[in-house]
């Protein structure tokens, strides 16, 4: 499919000169001809490798959400409580607004995010692919913003420091898998190519450029 000239153009994000990008091989960046500055960067990893990564953060997330996170053992008395379970006892004791957030940033907002980049994958793989699927690409930029396993991961670890003195802390299976998610859904982020996808989205026409968008713009310095 032959690439138009308004889907290459982007505008520097630093100094706002507006350049065409070239087309790049895997590993390569393009960056901006007057500052510098990093425009946009091909990931190196195969199609194949994005989606393993996905599909087995999709694994992760699940066992995190359905497994014990920490134990409590106070005289003898021992609890166990899952994300979810946390969730319920902070909306039981009246703490409605904090158990939302919770739930979306660290359950629904990531699981979310699985969702639509395998969504995307599938239908990019034999362009061009529904317009429907910009829908979904904003949608993940927006999810991702939300996404905030690491942030939850930190307020256990800091709570555990504080209640050590006070009960034995049991680490259950999911504390591990939610600090193997913080890497692996960054290893995600950064094999996901959101542009790639753009790239291969049909619209209903090829429009011309309004006139006060330049014919023509300044190729950009690409980078291994």
């Amino acid at each position: 499919m032959r690439r138009s000239l308004a889907a290459s153009l982007v505008a520097c994000p630093d100094c706002d000169l507006l350049q065409q990008l070239p087309s790049l091989a895997p590993g390569e960046t393009a960056r901006c001809t007057r500052c510098g500055a990093v425009l946009w960067r091909r990931p190196a990893d195969s199609p194949a490798a994005t989606l393993a990564l996905v599909l087995a953060v999709g694994i992760l997330l699940l066992i995190a959400n359905t497994v014990p996170m920490l134990g409590l053992s106070i005289a003898g008395n021992t609890t166990l409580t899952t994300v979810i379970g946390g969730v319920l006892e902070m909306w039981r004791e009246g703490r409605q607004e904090t158990a939302l957030l919770v739930l979306f940033a660290a359950v629904l907002a990531p699981a979310l995010e699985v969702v639509l980049v395998l969504v995307v994958l599938f239908a990019v793989r034999q362009p061009p692919a529904p317009h429907w699927v910009g829908a979904c690409l904003r949608a993940y930029e927006r999810i991702r913003e939300w996404s905030m396993i690491e942030i939850m991961l930190l307020g256990v670890l800091v709570a555990l420091i504080k209640i050590a003195e006070l009960a034995a802390v049991i680490p259950g299976l999911a504390l591990f898998v939610l600090g193997a998610l913080v890497f692996l859904r960054a290893a995600m982020a950064a094999a996901f190519d959101p542009r790639a996808a753009w790239e291969r989205i049909v619209w209903a026409t090829d429009v011309a450029l309004p006139a006060a968008v330049p014919p023509e713009g300044e190729q950009c310095v690409r980078h291994r």
